[in-house]
């Protein structure tokens, strides 16, 4: 066990939430699933599960998006221009702090993993790093000295257009940009060019020399960052297909051509790795947004708004 606070830690998903009582990995004291439905009865259901518990001295709370993060902002903590039906502009992070009068940190959930997995997976010892998930979204976290890089908004780096593969002229089908990363190699979308879902599809279909060109493509725009000394991969489709991660690291190797000379660049097993946390990477984050909620101060003046 821990010395560290416990934090009530929300990962906010496209299909279910996860409530979770801890401090760490060592410490979960509770968790609790809830189906992501409407957001009048997922987030009831989940203030009922935190009004069962006592002892927590934070919330964080990690969420599909996009979200408002500035806190100078009329609609911070709100979920914004999600294209999920029924949850664009609903409040979250503000709705938990009335209620339990707590500190609330909020973010992504893309960078609720990447805390997660600085802090206790495959990026401790790092002051660095990236994490991406490739499921039914592409979304990708920048952690440079213990806190998310951030400015205007949160990144959505899975939303970049990358040059395309040589005769690949499939739309892709993000409804926002078509043949973006997330558009091409998404698992929805590899299920919507071959009829096949990624899980069930041949290592040699040629629809994945597609998907990893894509891949590649945005690992060597997020080491060009000059950011991540490490790139964590997580999510359904690089998980559930293992032979995309050697194929993956060759491709990112041709992308950059060895134009950025950095040692940690030189040894691609090292630099792309696969996430430490698996499924607890996301509400481990959140964990860490809380207890980083509970160290800025500042973050009780949206306790009461």
């Amino acid at each position: 066990m821990t010395d560290a606070p416990l934090v009530a830690a929300l990962e906010l998903g496209g299909t279910k939430c996860i409530a979770m009582l801890a401090s760490g990995p060592g410490a979960i004291l509770e968790e609790v699933r809830v189906p992501t439905t409407r957001p009048d009865e997922t987030l009831p259901a989940l203030e009922a599960v935190l009004d069962g518990w006592r002892g927590f001295a934070a919330i964080g709370i990690a969420s599909f998006g996009p979200i408002s993060i500035d806190r100078q902002s009329r609609d911070y903590g709100q979920i914004t221009s999600t294209p999920k039906p029924g949850w664009a502009n609903t409040s979250v992070a503000r709705r938990f702090a009335e209620r339990y009068d707590v500190p609330v940190g909020f973010h992504t959930d893309v960078v609720g993993a990447a805390l997660g997995e600085a802090r206790w997976g495959a990026g401790q010892g790092l002051d660095a790093l990236a994490y991406v998930t490739v499921g039914t979204g592409i979304g990708a976290g920048l952690i440079a000295h213990g806190q998310p890089v951030d400015g205007l908004t949160h990144a959505e780096l899975g939303h970049i257009r990358v040059p395309r593969l040589s005769g690949d002229d499939w739309g892709g089908i993000c409804p926002y940009h078509g043949a973006c990363v997330e558009g091409l190699a998404s698992g929805p979308a590899i299920a919507a060019r071959t009829g096949i879902k990624g899980e069930d599809l041949a290592e040699d279909h040629p629809a994945w020399n597609s998907v990893v060109d894509a891949l590649a493509n945005l690992m060597g725009t997020l080491a060009l960052t000059g950011v991540p000394r490490r790139i964590v991969l997580g999510g359904g489709v690089l998980v559930g297909n293992p032979h995309l991660l050697p194929r993956l690291r060759a491709a990112t190797r041709l992308t950059l051509n060895g134009y950025v000379a950095r040692p940690e660049l030189e040894d691609m097993d090292t630099f792309l790795v696969p996430a430490a946390l698996g499924a607890n990477a996301g509400p481990m984050g959140a964990v860490v947004l809380g207890q980083q909620a509970l160290a800025d101060r500042s973050a009780l003046t949206f306790t009461r708004v």
